[in-house]
């Protein structure tokens, strides 16, 4: 297998942190530059219809796109630390926690970080109104994360999941426009700490 990564964006990085943590070494990892356009070559869309990174290739020449997706099917491969819930309900929780993260923080991040950014204006049109739109509700959310942590050491389960490295990386990439959880947070920010100081924090960065 090879994994289509690009060290500049944040979803591939939550695939690299996953694989860390499992400590999985036998897949050839293929580092894209985005602001040449390496992910919209022919060749790359005939693979993955989609000019997203990251990217996972099959032995077969086929390949599966959506940092989520790639991380449940290696799970499937190297079940163990377990990052995706160990019975139905686990699963269930941590799905709905991944879903939440993704959703009311990562993207937001991510859109903040693209209309804000000087460097990513060759990536987008950049418009103003929508980083600040976005960086509003992840502040919301981080306030709503931090009632969460205040009674769970991390946001889905005893241990680290999917959900947390979502959450760790979006926060993390958005250090690019000098964001920052507020000091008053602090169950989250004893979260973010002790996230940013695993090993696995470091894959690829």
């Amino acid at each position: 297998m090879k994994l289509y990564d690009s060290f500049r964006a944040p979803n591939p990085r939550r695939v690299r942190w996953a694989m860390a943590e499992k400590n999985i070494t036998d897949i050839e990892v293929v580092v894209l530059d985005v602001f040449k356009g390496e992910h919209k070559t022919a060749e790359y869309l005939a693979k993955c219809s989609l000019p997203n990174v990251p990217a996972l290739e099959f032995d077969d020449g086929t390949a599966i796109t959506e940092s989520v997706a790639i991380v449940r099917y290696l799970e499937s491969l190297y079940p163990e630390p377990n990052l995706l819930g160990r019975d139905a309900r686990e699963v269930a929780e941590i799905e709905m926690w991944t879903r939440r993260t993704e959703m009311m923080l990562a993207n937001p991040l991510m859109l903040s970080v693209r209309h804000t950014h000087p460097a990513l204006a060759a990536l987008d049109t950049q418009i103003p109104a929508i980083a600040e739109t976005n960086l509003a509700g992840a502040n919301r959310t981080l306030k709503f994360f931090d009632r969460r942590l205040a009674q769970s050491a991390y946001l889905a389960a005893d241990r680290i999941t999917l959900a947390d490295i979502l959450a760790a990386t979006a926060i993390d990439f958005a250090r690019m426009i000098k964001f920052k959880p507020p000091q008053e947070l602090e169950n989250l920010n004893r979260w973010y700490d002790g996230m940013m100081a695993r090993p696995a924090a470091k894959a690829g960065v």
